[in-house]
């Protein structure tokens, strides 16, 4: 066997990539970073405090309705799509989810996802993200945007997009209240970066 031949056969193996293979080779995570992998790439975050105060509040929030049980942030939950492990900054399971075979919560459970804005991966929850969450059938999807102090609930998914989009400010409230989570996300205590 040549050069050639071994990293041809190196080659081969490499385009076989799975999930758990990325993850794997990405382990461990430096503290403070958030790591997903959105289509195939890596994106890795660092977590700052307006960050997790907006994704904390929207946690206090949820579990007036939501046990903690059926609470996550930052768990990896894969999605439709080529390469998609997303550890979104909230999720809301349904009461009934179950975890996977293997051994991870199921997409097919999520009835809320938000993501809170950062700016390395901001392009990331307003295109390619959204896309997976319609594409998945994730009933609500809030995007919470510290830099211009405004939330976007997208509702209603159908295919990979979202049939209903409400864009406003910090200090009004996120009425939920038609959807699946039942509930008003007050928003006036939300930082701004």
């Amino acid at each position: 066997m040549t050069v050639v031949d071994d990293r041809i056969d190196m080659a081969d193996i490499s385009d076989e990539r799975t999930l758990d293979m990325m993850f794997e080779w990405l382990e461990p995570t430096p503290e403070g970073f958030k790591v997903e992998i959105v289509e195939g790439n890596v994106y890795m975050s660092p977590q700052r405090d307006t960050h997790w105060e907006i994704t904390f509040d929207i946690l206090e929030q949820l579990r007036t309705t939501y046990e903690r049980r059926q609470l996550k942030t930052d768990v990896r939950i894969d999605f439709p799509g080529l390469l998609n492990g997303f550890a979104s900054d909230v999720v809301a399971l349904a009461s009934d989810a179950v975890k996977g075979d293997d051994g991870r919560w199921r997409y097919q459970d999520i009835e809320f996802v938000a993501e809170v804005i950062s700016r390395s991966t901001g392009a990331n929850d307003y295109g390619a993200k959204k896309a997976v969450y319609a594409t998945a059938e994730v009933p609500v999807y809030l995007i919470v945007d510290p830099y211009t102090g405004t939330w976007h609930l997208h509702t209603l998914p159908k295919g990979d997009e979202y049939r209903s989009v409400l864009s406003l400010d910090f200090g009004t409230p996120v009425d939920l209240t038609s959807t699946v989570v039942g509930l008003t996300l007050a928003t006036d205590a939300f930082p701004r970066d």
